[in-house]
């Protein structure tokens, strides 16, 4: 799989998951969009990619602002003449006693986490169909969207949201050849790796947590045209942990 001369947006890319997604299309040859809302951060990655030779641009972005997103997408076709691939990741968490969670809360959240994979994809998709290949989305949802704890209703609801925004929009955008994809991550860690316990592997039956570099190769699958012919799933990388049995003893 190849993404040489494909211009790649990533949201949320300034770390976590979404640096180690930027990193794999960087890596692969494509021209990526640094999208996020923390600009120390953004430039920081875009300074340690270039290092390596990727052709890399951070774009200050808002994912809750409709006009910050319409800005990213401009900023992309108006530099490098198209997109290809969009990666939704930016996102954010909300644990908060059902009892205590204000409207503010619960409607930052969803403007975070859900609306803005809407106005993304919508915004993107309108320079996508030019393309005569068409283009890709991934959304990136969550475990949670099928299993939940506790105080976690917020965020359980944007990512199931997702789920189901992904097939609508797969449906809606396949005329334009533009396929999406959900991918919902289990636990996978962004620190450091050495700190886990072996408490911590064990419950997979992977034997191992997960790492950003599991969801930015599931990326690279999903976005690459010779896969064209998978759209409207929500692929699950967890290590098999919602599908372990767990009883109490």
């Amino acid at each position: 799989m190849t993404f040489t001369n494909k211009v790649v947006i990533v949201t949320g890319a300034a770390n976590g998951i979404g640096r180690g997604i930027a990193s794999a299309y960087a890596e692969k040859g494509a021209t990526v969009l640094l999208a996020d809302v923390e600009e120390a951060k953004g430039k920081q990655t875009e300074s340690a990619l270039k290092q390596t030779g990727a052709e890399v641009f951070f774009v200050k972005t808002d994912v809750r602002s409709e006009s910050d997103i319409i800005n990213l997408m401009e900023t992309a076709k108006r530099t490098y003449g198209r997109i290809d691939v969009l990666i939704n990741n930016a996102g954010k968490g909300l644990f908060k006693s059902v009892y205590e969670v204000t409207v503010e809360e619960w409607d930052d959240i969803i403007r975070t986490n859900l609306r803005s994979v809407f106005l993304c994809s919508r915004e993107a998709a309108k320079f996508m169909r030019d393309n005569e290949d068409g283009g890709t989305i991934v959304n990136i949802a969550s475990t949670r969207a099928i299993m939940s704890e506790p105080n976690s209703e917020g965020y359980a609801a944007t990512k199931g949201g997702i789920v189901a925004i992904t097939h609508a929009l797969a449906a809606s955008l396949s005329e334009d050849r533009i396929t999406v994809n959900a991918i919902s991550p289990g636990w996978i860690h962004t620190g450091d790796y050495s700190q886990l316990t072996p408490l911590d592997h064990e419950q997979h039956f992977s034997k191992r947590v997960g790492k950003p570099d599991d969801i930015a190769r599931a990326c690279l699958y999903l976005t690459a045209k010779e896969n064209d012919f998978v759209t409207g799933i929500n692929m699950v990388i967890d290590g098999g942990m919602t599908r372990k049995m767990i009883y109490e003893e």
